[in-house]
C-alpha cells in the first residue's frame, strides 16, 4: 500500500511546523501508523514536538514517528558516486578536471536529495501517512520543481542515456575504458529514472500540499500565488489554513479590546476571501509536545478526518483539446491565475506558460504539433489556447 504524501509550506513564521506536527499527532492518534519528516533547514520539528530528532527514524509515540532529513549528510554519502561518474563524462568531453569539478556542484542538490530521501522513507516503512514540514514558500516551489528541471537538465547534455550515450562514450573512450564509461551509462539511467519517480510521486493523487498562512494581506497575497506555483506544476493544494486568529474582544473596553478588536476585523476581512480555509485561533502559550499539539489538531479539523480535503483539489489535469468550426482547435489549460502576470510562448513541441515568473512547459498533443497559435484568453477557470493548421506541415 503506499502511504499517503501531506506537505505543509507556508511563509516563514506562519506556524507549518506546529501545524505538520499537529495533523500526524491526530492521524496517529486516530489509529494510523504516521511518519513526519521535516527538510527544513530550520529544524523546529523536534522542538514543536518536545523530542530531538535526527535524520533516523525516531519513535514517539504510539504510531508516530518523527526524523529530520540531513542534506548535507545526503550529499556526503549520495552525491558523491555521481558527481565522479559526471566528472569522467565531462573529462572525456575534453572539458578541463577543474572546471569538471565546478559543474558537478549542482544548486538545488541538496533540496533534491532531501526530497529523494522523504520517498525513500515513504516507500519502505510501514507508513499509512508521512507528513512533511517543508521550509518555507519560496523554498519548497524550488524544491518542488527541482525533478523536471533536473530531469531536462540531464536529457539535454545526455540524450537517451543507457542507448545513445552509452554508445557515443564507448567510441570516445576507445575499447580500454568501455567499462568505466559503461558505468557512467547506468548511472545516469538511474539518475533519470530516479528523477521520473519523483515527478511520478508530487504529481499523483496521493500527494497533496496544504498550505498555511497568518490572516494578513501580504501573507495572504502570496499564498494565493503559490496555489497558482503548484497548480502550474501538477502539484495538488487541497486545504488552505490560516493559523494564528486573534480573539474578539466583544464589549471589552481599554487599549488592549481596542487593539484585538481592530486586528480581528482585519482578519476576518481577509479571510472573507477565503471561503474554504480552515482557520485555527492564536494561543496564549506556544504549543509544544503532543497534548498541545493534539488540542491544536481539533480547533483545527474538529471531528472530521485529518486526511480529507478541504480545498477543491487543485492542479493541471491531463490537457483538454477541443474541435472548434472549420479547423480550429482550442487547448484547455485548467488554470486559476488571478492577478498574476501571464506569459505564452511556443517552444518546439511545447507551450510556455509562465505564471509569476514560473515556467511550465506543457507538451502539445501531437494533433497540434502540426499548428500555430492564433490566440489565448483567460477565464475564471482556465486558459484556453487557440491554434490553426499549420499549412506547412499539416498533410505530412
Amino acid at each position: 500500500m503506499t502511504a499517503r504524501l501531506l506537505l505543509f509550506t507556508g511563509k516563514g513564521g506562519v506556524g507549518k511546523t506546529t501545524l505538520a506536527a499537529a495533523t500526524a499527532a491526530a492521524l496517529a492518534a486516530a489509529g494510523r501508523k504516521t511518519l513526519v519528516v521535516s527538510t527544513d533547514p530550520a529544524h523546529s520539528l523536534g522542538d514543536a514536538l518536545d523530542v530531538p530528532l535526527t535524520a533516523a527514524v525516531t519513535e514517539v509515540d504510539a504510531g508516530l514517528a518523527a526524523a529530520q532529513v540531513d542534506p548535507r549528510a545526503l550529499v556526503d554519502s549520495t552525491w558523491r558516486d555521481l558527481r565522479g561518474h559526471l566528472r569522467t563524462l565531462l573529462a572525456g568531453a575534453g572539458v578541463d578536471e577543474v572546471d569538471a569539478e565546478e559543474l558537478t556542484v549542482l544548486p538545488g542538490v541538496e533540496e533534491l536529495l532531501a526530497l529523494s530521501e522523504v520517498r525513500r522513507l515513504a516507500s519502505t516503512g510501514p507508513w499509512d501517512v508521512v507528513v512533511v514540514d517543508c521550509g518555507p514558500t519560496a523554498e519548497t516551489l524550488r524544491l518542488l520543481a527541482l525533478p523536471e528541471a533536473f530531469a531536462g537538465y540531464v536529457e539535454r547534455l545526455f540524450p537517451t542515456h543507457r542507448r545513445v550515450v552509452r554508445g557515443l562514450l564507448a567510441g570516445v573512450a576507445g575499447s580500454a575504458n568501455v567499462d568505466r564509461w559503461d558505468a557512467t551509462a547506468d548511472a545516469l539511467g538511474r539518475l533519470a529514472e530516479h528523477l521520473d519517480g519523483l515527478r511520478a510521486l508530487l504529481t499523483s493523487t496521493d500527494t497533496a500540499v496544504r498550505l498555511v498562512m497568518t490572516p494578513e494581506r501580504v501573507v495572504a497575497a502570496e499564498t494565493r500565488r503559490t496555489v497558482t506555483a503548484l497548480a502550474l506544476q501538477g502539484v495538488r493544494v487541497d486545504g488552505v489554513i490560516a493559523n494564528r486568529l486573534v480573539p474578539d474582544p466583544g464589549d471589552d473596553v481599554g487599549p488592549a479590546a481596542e487593539w484585538l478588536r481592530a486586528r480581528h476585523r482585519e482578519q476576518r476581512a481577509v479571510l472573507a476571501e477565503w471561503d474554504d480555509a480552515r482557520t485555527v485561533e492564536h494561543h496564549a502559550a506556544e504549543p509544544v509536545g503532543l497534548p498541545a499539539l493534539l488540542t491544536v489538531a481539533t480547533g483545527l479539523y474538529g471531528r472530521d478526518d485529518p486526511l480529507e480535503p478541504f480545498t477543491a483539489p487543485t492542479g493541471i489535469p491531463p490537457v483538454e483539446v477541443v474541435r472548434e468550426e472549420g479547423h480550429c482547435y482550442a487547448l484547455r489549460i485548467p488554470l486559476s491565475v488571478g492577478d498574476s502576470p501571464l506569459d505564452l510562448a511556443r517552444v518546439g513541441d511545447d507551450l510556455a506558460v509562465t505564471v509569476d515568473g514560473r515556467r511550465k512547459l506543457v507538451a502539445l498533443p501531437s494533433l497540434l504539433r502540426r499548428c500555430v497559435v492564433t490566440g489565448a484568453e483567460l477565464d475564471d477557470a482556465a486558459l484556453v489556447v487557440r491554434f490553426e493548421p499549420d499549412p506547412d506541415l499539416w498533410m505530412r
